[in-house]
């Protein structure tokens, strides 16, 4: 092990990511503070959406700049009457229909009194709820919320790209 290794901390996980959600596949408790000093992207998502074919495009981004440190993280929702399914069928669904391998959390509500601790905060940083599914919220490695965007910004977006690529662009604390 080299000096540099011996010597590098972890970032410090900021407040937005101190939560702990069970995980789609088998709801096992995951940490979200395993993402600090990332760039977040975070997405409430469903199966049955006329947006739901994003999830093929929020692969190709995780998969594409995953290495340089970006992490898709989708919340199923049925908050809009589109997520009827049982976490099981969501999870097969998402890998069978569009090959979902970024982290997915067990269904749970993302507006309102009963929003799930993450969104209530991604609420309050950014100043707005998710409209409907595919909402997008673009959480910076320092843990400050960046950006967020409606459903109609598609994971190919010029802008929403290069949003992305100026966070991954800046290195962590």
């Amino acid at each position: 092990m080299t000096v540099a290794a011996q010597d590098a901390t972890p970032p410090a996980c900021p407040a937005i990511l101190q939560h702990t959600f069970p995980r789609l596949q088998d709801e096992k408790p995951q940490a979200l503070c395993q993402y600090a000093g990332k760039v977040v992207l975070v997405v409430n998502t469903a199966s049955f959406c006329s947006f739901t074919p994003q999830y093929k495009g929020l692969e190709a981004l995780d998969s594409k700049y995953r290495s340089r440190g970006l992490v898709v993280l989708g919340f199923p929702s049925n908050d809009f009457a589109q997520e009827s399914g049982s976490n099981k069928q969501i999870a097969d669904f998402c890998e069978n229909t569009f090959g979902v391998k970024f982290p997915m959390f067990t269904k749970s509500s993302v507006r309102g009194p009963g929003a799930n601790p993450l969104f209530k905060q991604l609420a309050q940083a950014s100043g707005t709820t998710p409209k409907w599914n595919f909402y997008k919220y673009l959480i910076a490695r320092d843990g400050k919320v960046v950006e967020s965007y409606s459903s109609l910004t598609s994971p190919d977006d010029r802008g929403f790209i290069r949003d992305v690529e100026k966070q991954l662009a800046t290195t962590p604390n």
